[in-house]
């Protein structure tokens, strides 16, 4: 998986750095499946399309949390921005995986998260990440409660009667979690 952080400072977002990195590393290994985690681009529809005719197989962009939250959880995030990256990745090549992740434990409820996962399959996404947040630093969002294993059960069961392709769900699945087993 190549992921960065935020590139705002840069007209393109960075999507030509990830486009350099991903012909390189098919240069190097031509057989490689190339996964990106993506910022939202501000919604700039040419530095996504960079990317996604860069050779990858799996775009990635967490959606991270419910609609609710997102302005607390994500500052400077718009949710629909998010959904519309997923949608328009697969308008801009159809045989793309899609992918995104939420993190469960900051104040969102079961229903809202279940009306999220909908609203990412209805934008085309096909593989889900859902784990527990844990608070990097007394600096960043506490931990609202520590959701058990019981719901990550469950709402893997929802997700996958949603249609996701894939889904991995519990307390310690991160965006790369079992990455290589998504697209087998």
């Amino acid at each position: 998986m190549v992921t960065s952080v935020n590139r705002d400072d840069l007209p393109d977002g960075g999507s030509a750095h990830f486009a350099r990195t991903v012909f390189w590393i098919k240069n190097f290994s031509p057989g490689t499946r190339v996964e990106v985690l993506i910022p939202d681009f501000k919604g700039n529809r040419e530095a996504l399309e960079t990317v996604v005719r860069s050779g990858i197989h799996v775009l990635n962009h967490n959606m991270e949390t419910v609609p609710r939250l997102y302005q607390r959880v994500r500052p400077g995030a718009v949710y629909q921005r998010s959904l519309d990256i997923l949608k328009a990745a697969k308008e801009i090549r159809g045989d793309i995986l899609t992918k995104s992740g939420l993190m469960l434990g900051v104040g969102e409820t079961m229903e809202e998260v279940l009306i999220t996962l909908k609203d990412m399959r209805r934008h085309d996404c096909d593989i889900i990440t859902l784990g527990q947040y844990l608070q990097p630093s007394t600096d960043q969002l506490p931990v609202d409660r520590y959701v058990p294993p019981v719901e990550f059960r469950q709402l893997k069961q929802e997700a996958e009667q949603l249609g996701f392709r894939h889904v991995e769900s519990n307390p310690l699945v991160r965006s790369s979690y079992h990455a290589w087993s998504h697209v087998n």
